[in-house]
């Protein structure tokens, strides 16, 4: 079973992302800002990181730029879910090291199928 690690500051949505991807067996973690996103990649290695960008502290760009930047979480997929919606924080967050960029508020069957997608499923 894939483990999918959620970084948002927002309960609500680590909420509602936490409830669509365990339906569809997938097993999660989460992480309130960029600083324990980057704490728990490093600890516990997740299969994809859905990373969302306006959060206190570390915010996603500097969270998904220090974990592709660093050889024990490069290889980890990350996908930006934010309410960011301009194309040129799609590209930004893309050059950080995303591999892909969701804007919210993200559709149940969105969010699984991107996730299946990034995992090669």
């Amino acid at each position: 079973m894939a483990l999918v690690l959620i970084v948002d500051d927002s309960p609500t949505e680590v909420h509602v992302m936490k409830t669509a991807l365990e339906k569809h067996g997938f097993e999660t973690d989460s992480a309130c800002d960029g600083e324990e996103g980057l704490e728990k990649a490093r600890h516990s290695h997740p299969d994809l990181i859905l990373m969302d960008v306006v959060m206190p502290g570390l915010n996603g760009f500097q969270a998904t730029r220090e974990l592709s930047r660093d050889p024990a979480t490069a290889a980890i997929p990350i996908v930006m879910v934010t309410t960011k919606d301009q194309e040129t924080d799609r590209i930004w967050g893309l050059r950080q090291g995303a591999v892909d960029y969701l804007v919210k508020p993200v559709s149940e069957n969105d969010l699984v199928h991107k996730t299946r997608e990034v995992l090669g499923g």
